[in-house]
């Protein structure tokens, strides 16, 4: 039982310094040469869907494949993905994208008591996803399926299977405050970016580049 117990606490203490060494490099991603860079987008509901394609169709080809991830109720989003897709220029070459789905972490007015376990239901989801897919990049700009997505990519970091920087751009909406997935990624980001000038004060972590959508 001793020995036992020895092996646990050390394979707990190996971890946790594995996990503080990603984390404290966490924010200064290193550069790397690389023709094709595999890019994950969080898609939601709404107006999350029409500023993430805003921000998509800024981005070069160089960016494939790109998987796309949505929630299971989301029932607009795939259709607009896929048009979206249709309609770029792809240099006569066949878009190289797929779309994924995961259990909703939260819906619009659900309790936060059942949220939680919702949001354990969709991180089981994810972490095989992420494990799978192995993106380079994940994007994401504000719906809560976006977090079990980013902290299933940061817990491969941790364990040394994938690195994945994650870039969070916070929606246009958000004048004054973080939305609640904002204030989460905001410690766990690579990249953080906000669309106003007052938010940058607030959250000196921030990257203040105007409005991008």
């Amino acid at each position: 039982m001793t020995t036992l117990l020895v092996g646990f606490l050390a394979a707990a203490l190996l971890l946790a310094v594995r996990a503080w060494c990603v984390l404290r490099g966490h924010g200064t991603p290193r550069s790397r040469k690389k023709e094709a860079v595999s890019l994950l987008a969080v898609a939601g509901s709404g107006g999350h869907t029409t500023e993430m394609l805003r921000l998509l169709s800024n981005l070069s080809t160089a960016y494939s494949p790109r998987y796309y991830v949505l929630a299971e109720t989301d029932t607009m989003s795939e259709e607009r993905i896929r048009s979206f897709e249709s309609t770029r220029n792809h240099e006569s070459r066949p878009p190289l994208y797929s779309i994924h789905r995961i259990p909703r972490s939260r819906e619009v007015r659900q309790s936060w008591i059942s949220s939680v376990f919702t949001s354990i239901k969709s991180a089981l989801h994810c972490f095989p996803l992420t494990a799978r897919l192995r993106p380079d990049v994940i994007l994401c700009n504000g719906p809560g399926t976006c977090v079990p997505v980013c902290l299933s990519a940061l817990l491969l970091g941790i364990i040394g299977i994938k690195k994945t920087i994650i870039i969070y751009v916070e929606s246009i909406c958000r004048v004054e405050s973080l939305s609640l997935t904002g204030q989460i990624l905001y410690y766990f980001s690579n990249v953080f970016i906000v669309q106003w000038p007052l938010l940058k004060d607030k959250y000196p972590k921030s990257i203040y580049l105007g409005r991008l959508v």
